[in-house]
């Protein structure tokens, strides 16, 4: 057993008085945010350098290019000028050039907008395509994103969920269909690579929810947090096409963010392309929110300029200059590989260490080394897993508040965690596999 501080593992009882103290009621139900400050508290008080896994910000340096060209446009004087609702259009036209070179999208400028990061562009969408008729819910293919259910919660707008685990393939069919037949769903939100699964829609599995979209009149909200970053395959050249559920249905709206794959999350600069046969159409129920019928006017000029009024100009200026690098085949991928090897060395730390993966496959392929992961450890339940690793000074969150079946698992994020912490990861998961078997063992 290797040899740490003596204060691994911290004491049970300053862990629990911790969780108490921010009126935590669960950590199986804990927010991302709650579980961030419940960290940096026991950091704080007990002087243990934390490993943290539980919330996905970037772990890279931001783009370099995109930082070149917005210090450029802030020198020029452009943060004392409001942007157009509708975006620069300088961004807009390397938008709709990214989504045709990356995607096989045919899209107008004019069908692209930038938001303040995916999180406003999802806001936006749920208040607008929920409404667009009276007594409709979201259907979320979890796990997914919380936050986006919270929203749901915000705006008072119904929802239901399943977990995608057992029904990949040629099953999801009839799954959507049970959904869909009661004719109440009015939108599908998915992400893909999936947080925190990890798992990758495949082109049939996208064809099926496509079909069933045009069927049934259901919009798909297609949240590309983490645009190509399945390293299994090559998308950092113009022409390698990231698959995208607009291949097969007129009724979509994608997110496009640039926060994981250009690590500028802090910039909060995002996109927003809606399908153009979506975007003319006119629904009636939206007068009463929008003052208008028509779907993209209540969009843009009822939903996002009531949010904010305008992204950032500087930022714009950002995202507009690594798409136009990525347009001209400049590689915007490698540098993000470093999540795939880190995920790579931190699940082998893990299974060596009696951990076993939660979501284990990929389709029946091998589950990609990426962002995240998602892990459980025998005869512990989320909660138990959460607060005991809380002792070895490692935290994350868990899979319950994804929207996963699962009551045991946990959700590993990468990022934070380099070459140096990795080294560290190991011997505190090594020494909590050791202590925990002893326990076992005894309670046999």
């Amino acid at each position: 057993m290797p040899k740490l501080s003596p204060s691994i593992p911290l004491d049970k009882d300053f862990v629990e008085n911790e969780v108490n103290n921010l009126h935590i009621k669960s950590l199986s139900t804990a927010s991302i945010r709650e579980i961030v400050k419940l960290a940096h508290n026991i950091e704080n008080k007990s002087g243990l350098r934390f490993i943290h896994m539980e919330m996905g910000v970037p772990g890279l340096p931001p783009n370099p290019i995109g930082v070149k060209a917005q210090i450029k446009a802030l020198k020029k004087g452009i943060a004392a000028k409001y942007p157009h609702i509708e975006g620069i259009p300088e961004l807009k036209e390397a938008i709709a050039k990214f989504a045709k070179l990356f995607m096989n999208l045919d899209i107008s400028p004019e069908h692209c907008y930038p938001t303040v990061g995916s999180m406003q562009g999802g806001f936006a969408a749920f208040m607008t395509l929920c409404r667009r008729e009276a007594n409709r819910k979201t259907l979320f293919i979890d796990p997914g994103f919380p936050v986006q259910k919270q929203q749901h919660r915000v705006l008072g707008l119904k929802y239901e969920s399943f977990d995608i685990y057992d029904y990949r393939g040629e099953k999801l069919e009839n799954k959507l269909k049970s959904y869909l037949e009661n004719a109440d769903i009015s939108t599908i939100v998915y992400s893909s690579p999936n947080n925190p699964s990890w798992i990758v829609f495949t082109e049939d599995e996208l064809k099926i929810i496509g079909k069933l979209c045009q069927k049934y009149d259901v919009v798909a909200v297609e949240d590309f947090a983490y645009f190509a970053m399945d390293f299994r395959k090559d998308y950092s050249k113009p022409g390698h096409f990231h698959p995208s559920i607009s291949k097969y249905t007129d009724n979509y709206l994608i997110l496009l963010s640039s926060s994981k794959v250009f690590s500028y999350a802090g910039e909060r600069i995002s996109a927003m392309i809606i399908s153009p046969a979506l975007a003319s159409r006119n629904f009636p129920e939206l007068i009463k929110f929008f003052g208008t019928e028509n779907l993209e006017h209540a969009l843009i000029y009822g939903a996002l300029y009531t949010l904010s009024s305008g992204t950032s100009h500087s930022a714009q200026y950002a995202l507009s200059a690594m798409l136009e690098s990525a347009n001209k085949g400049e590689d915007f991928i490698t540098p993000v590989k470093e999540y795939g090897r880190r995920a790579k060395k931190m699940k082998e730390i893990f299974l060596r260490n009696s951990f076993k993966l939660v979501y284990d496959n990929d389709a029946g392929e091998e589950l990609a080394d990426g962002f995240y992961f998602t892990l459980e450890y025998p005869g512990m339940n989320s909660e138990e897993l959460l607060q005991e690793l809380l002792r070895y000074g490692i935290s994350a969150i868990s899979l319950k508040i994804t929207g996963s079946q699962s009551n045991t698992g946990i959700r590993a994020c990468v990022s934070m965690v380099d070459e140096k912490k990795i080294a560290d990861l190991e011997k505190r998961i090594t020494l909590f596999s050791s202590l925990n078997k002893k326990t076992n063992n005894t309670r046999k």
